[in-house]
């Protein structure tokens, strides 16, 4: 017998070498991290995707089991950050609390936020509110860990206890560090959102796709991360499978844009397909109108893109709106001893202003569009002329959910 018991100690139930061990526990966290980034996120919080009331409970279930995290709290903690996404209200902004604070304190951050019942009523609505969510899963967060780490040890003895610990720091540090931290601090951007979101690879495998986060700020609805055709969201490929198994149901993936011919003005469809793409739109704006002007700007005061600390690139794309006040002064007085940048930015800064719906409807905004394409062709500026040209004949195309 206490042969017997040593040995269960040291090995559980299965008796598992370390390379099963590492199996399982890849396995365990993977699902965890499909559970929120399918779930939680792309479900729950952006509705941009259904799951079979199993699947869904079983999604609801292992969150609870793994990371004893509510559905409710996660989901109005992610719908403030996007509502305030870089001001003193968002949860867990780096610009806000430092990207030291959020990469290694995010867990606290979060459990901050979880505590302001008001904020949680008010943006954790259409969320599970059955018997089980509300007798067992938020009730007794706790009993989930609990639970795992018997699991745990079960199988693998003390060693369990150690894969018990891995698990439970696996989302902390992978989503509320890296993904809440590091996607607003160091990456690439393929759209200039209006908060600092970055993709940090355009391989999202690690984190279920989660790691294409300026993506999905650009298009927060849309159950498919990936936007590039060099980008993969192994998050999106679970969907396809569990879509071909009747399992799921994609309701919201991001319209792609084409051009009509022969758009002499812009109209109602130009101004849709700019709204849905507005972030490709000033992208494209920057690369190429500003870039080429910026790059030549730089090379002639021998500079390399940089001016006395700032980077010009990433600056003036987002307007200095995420400089210091002296730093962005710095960048006003570079640009205005420029009169060919001057006039391009204040190009960008007007067509920005167009973009936005606030208080106009429709008619207006199409009237304001045809005023800045008309300004935009008679400036002399041949690269501004083409993108005046050419955003005119922009119409949104709906893709498919599931191709």
């Amino acid at each position: 017998m206490p042969t017997d018991f040593l040995s269960f100690v040291a090995h559980g139930l299965t008796g598992s070498p370390w390379p099963m061990v590492l199996i399982f526990f890849l396995a365990v966290t993977q699902l965890t991290i499909f559970s929120v980034t399918l779930y939680l996120h792309r479900s729950q919080s952006h509705r941009g995707v259904e799951f079979h009331p199993v699947v869904a409970h079983f999604f609801r279930f292992w969150t609870w089991l793994t990371t004893a995290m509510v559905t409710k709290e996660w989901v109005a903690i992610h719908r403030k950050h996007h509502a305030k996404c870089e001001t003193e209200e968002d949860p867990h902004s780096p610009q806000i609390y430092g990207i030291g604070k959020v990469f290694f304190h995010g867990v606290v951050l979060y459990q901050q936020a979880r505590r302001d019942r008001a904020m949680v009523e008010q943006y954790g609505s259409n969320t599970p509110d059955d018997w089980v969510e509300r007798n067992v899963y938020a009730r007794a967060p706790w009993m989930g860990p609990v639970l795992m780490a018997l699991i745990d040890v079960c199988l693998f003895g003390m060693v369990g206890l150690a894969l018990w610990a891995a698990q439970m720091l696996w989302i902390p540090v992978m989503a509320a560090g890296v993904v809440n931290g590091l996607g607003h601090w160091w990456g690439y951007r393929n759209f200039e959102t209006d908060d600092t979101s970055t993709n940090l690879t355009p391989w999202g495998l690690v984190i279920g796709g989660e790691e294409l986060h300026n993506n999905h700020h650009a298009y927060p609805s849309s159950a498919r991360f990936s936007m590039r055709k060099y980008e993969f969201d192994i998050g999106w490929a679970a969907l396809r499978v569990l879509s071909a198994l009747k399992l799921a149901k994609v309701t919201r993936v991001a319209p792609e844009l084409t051009e009509r011919e022969n758009v002499a003005m812009p109209d109602i469809e130009t101004v849709r397909a700019l709204l849905a793409h507005r972030f490709v739109v000033m992208r494209e704006y920057f690369s190429g109108v500003l870039m080429p002007v910026l790059r030549e700007e730089a090379n002639r005061a021998g500079d390399k893109m940089a001016l006395a600390g700032i980077r010009l690139k990433r600056a003036i794309a987002s307007d200095g709106r995420w400089l210091e006040p002296e730093a962005r002064e710095r960048l006003s007085h570079w640009v205005r001893e420029r009169p060919s940048m001057a006039m391009l930015v204040d190009y960008q800064r007007r067509l920005s202003e167009t973009l936005e719906r606030s208080g106009r409807n429709g008619t207006a905004m199409v009237e304001a569009l045809q005023a800045w394409c008309e300004d935009a062709e008679r400036s002399g500026v041949a690269a501004l002329e083409d993108f005046s040209r050419r955003i005119k004949s922009y119409q949104l195309v709906q893709t498919h959910a599931v191709a």
